[in-house]
Order: structure tokens, then sequence, then C-alpha cells
């Protein structure tokens, strides 16, 4: 039987400011503030944006490599600086950044918050690692952002799904406020309402205790992935998140791809018995994250998920 809604509970944040949409000629900043970019990877995508009629423009220490930690684009101060500079240049619409891997937690502190807000909302695209930056952006500067593919990304790069439903997102987000992924399926069923946050499960479960890690995911629509990690792991990830109460009040849950870990009757395995126990509804394979076709998901929009029809529905307009 379907459960009914679930409504949000008071105590849940509100929607949080949306950016305005991108138009043509819009200009869009390319950063990088975790792993190092490979140079033609970035050059393909830089085509593609502006076969969208956009103007993209590389910050300057993109394609550095840290000196000591080859696994860094460049130094923390340098990453910093570049995404500062960027969400502080008034000519600068959007902000995207050029590709995931390690590096946010290291840079994050460095960012002056209150010129960030100061600056005034724009658009922030990004997922996997940059989900440490999509946690500071709700909680620091109180914005709407896009867990979606990134500018040098291999999927986003080959994928036109993927391009396409970012393009849609950046330009007419009207026409994506239902995202209804083919082959979901109800972990647990039902309906449920709340704001839309989450990102990658390892960065949630490490973000605990953090100046910018929100305090629970209480009213919220959780949207959680992962790659490359081992079932024990993910176990552990889950686990900290539960005994840190960082789970409790949870609206629902949307489960996105499980790229390069077990298989996937295994990791289902798991996050039934992690998940289930929480009673409310659980959609998996929604389509965002770490797969060929990846959606773009707004962290920040309240929406309405509906497990059983494999739905989600927002209830305005990723941007404005």
């Amino acid at each position: 039987m379907t459960a009914p809604t679930r409504p949000v509970p008071p105590s849940s944040p509100a929607s949080l400011t949306r950016p305005a949409r991108l138009a043509p000629g819009a200009r869009v900043a390319i950063v990088a503030p975790s792993g190092p970019v490979p140079e033609e990877r970035l050059s393909t995508g830089l085509d593609l944006l502006r076969g969208w009629d956009l103007e993209p423009v590389v910050a300057p220490h993109v394609l550095d490599r840290h000196p000591g930690f080859d696994y860094l684009a460049g130094t923390d101060a340098d990453r910093a600086a570049d995404l500062q500079a960027a969400w502080c240049d008034p000519s600068v619409d959007a902000v995207l950044c050029a590709r995931g891997g390690y590096g946010v937690q290291r840079m994050v502190d460095l960012l002056d918050w209150g010129a960030i807000r100061a600056a005034g909302p724009k658009v922030f695209v990004g997922f996997s690692d940059i989900t440490a930056l999509h946690e500071a952006f709700a909680t620091r500067a109180g914005l709407v952002t896009l867990h979606g593919p990134m500018a040098a990304g291999v999927d986003f790069l080959k994928n036109a799904t993927a391009q396409e439903h970012l393009r849609a997102t950046l330009f007419e987000p009207e026409t994506v406020r239902t995202i209804a992924p083919s082959g979901t399926t109800a972990l647990v069923p039902g309906r449920a309402r709340g704001l839309l946050l989450g990102g990658c499960l390892s960065l949630l479960a490490t973000e605990l205790g953090t100046p910018h890690g929100r305090p629970s995911a209480r009213g919220g629509l959780l949207c959680l992935e992962d790659v490359g990690e081992e079932t024990y792991r993910l176990d552990r990830y889950f686990t900290q998140l539960l005994r840190a109460g960082w789970l409790d009040g949870v609206s629902g849950i949307l489960l996105g791809s499980w790229a390069e870990c077990a298989p996937y009757d295994e990791v289902r395995a798991l996050l039934t018995d992690r998940l289930a126990g929480l009673g409310v509804p659980v959609v998996e394979e929604f389509g965002f994250g770490h797969r060929e076709g990846a959606l773009t998901i707004p962290f920040g929009v309240t929406a309405e998920l509906d497990a059983d029809a494999g739905t989600l529905t927002l209830d305005e307009p990723a941007l404005v």
C-alpha cells in the first residue's frame, strides 16, 4: 500500500535563493577546486559550452598541478582564489566546476563567505567532491546550486542526455520541473516533500562537524550516490550518518549511481539494511551522479518525491 505524503516538519529550512537562469551570451567561469584537469577534456568542454552560445572563461589556475600532491589542481590558496575571484566578478553569470576528485575540503575554509554573500546569487554547477561546496553555499550563502555534470567530465562530454538536461536547466528551467528518469524502483514506497540536498555519500559523512556541514538532513529530500567504494566503506558512511542522528527527520531519500562499487545486488542489500528502517520513501537508480547520462538536480529547491512513480516534481523552477 502506498504511504501518504509526509509533510515537511515545521523546523525544515525554507527554499533557498534561486539564481537567475542563463541567457545566450552569458559569461561562465570554469574553476578547478578539486583534482587536476586534463587539458584535452577541458578544451572539448569549452567548445561544447560555446556551442550553447555561452562565453566560457577559464580561471588562471585551472590547469595547475599542486607541487607536492599530484591529486590536487594547484595549491589550496590558488584554487580558492580562482573560485573567489570568479564569484565576485560582476561580469560572470555562472561558475562551473571542471571536475571533481579530491581537494574541496582543503580550500573551502579559505573562501571569504561574506564577500560571496555580498556578490549575490549566481549559478553554480558540480558534483562528487563538489558536494562540500554545495553544502557551504547552502549553509553560508543560502543559495540554490546545481548538482550536475562538470565542464571537463568524461560522461558530460560524451553523453547527449547529460548535456541536454543541464542545458535545459540552465536556459529553460521550467521545462525540467518534473524529473522522471527511466528504470527507477521504489526501495520503500510512498510520497514525500522536502528541500533537496545531498550529493556524494562519503563527502556528506566527512562533512559532519565541519564549519559548513548542516546539523542534519531533517525535513529534506536527501540525494545520495558515490563511486568506487567497497561495500563495507559505504556501510561505514551510512552508519556514521545514522549514529550522528544526521538522518533523523529526513522526509525522503533519492539514490543515484554506485559506479565502480560492488555488484548492485550487494549494494542494494546494504541500502535496504541501512535506510529502510527510517520509515520514509526511498527511490533507487534515480539517474544522477557518477553515471552516463547523469541528470541535473537542483539543491535548495522544495520538491515532491513519488517513489512509486519514480518522479521528482519541483515546486518552482531551479532558476528564476
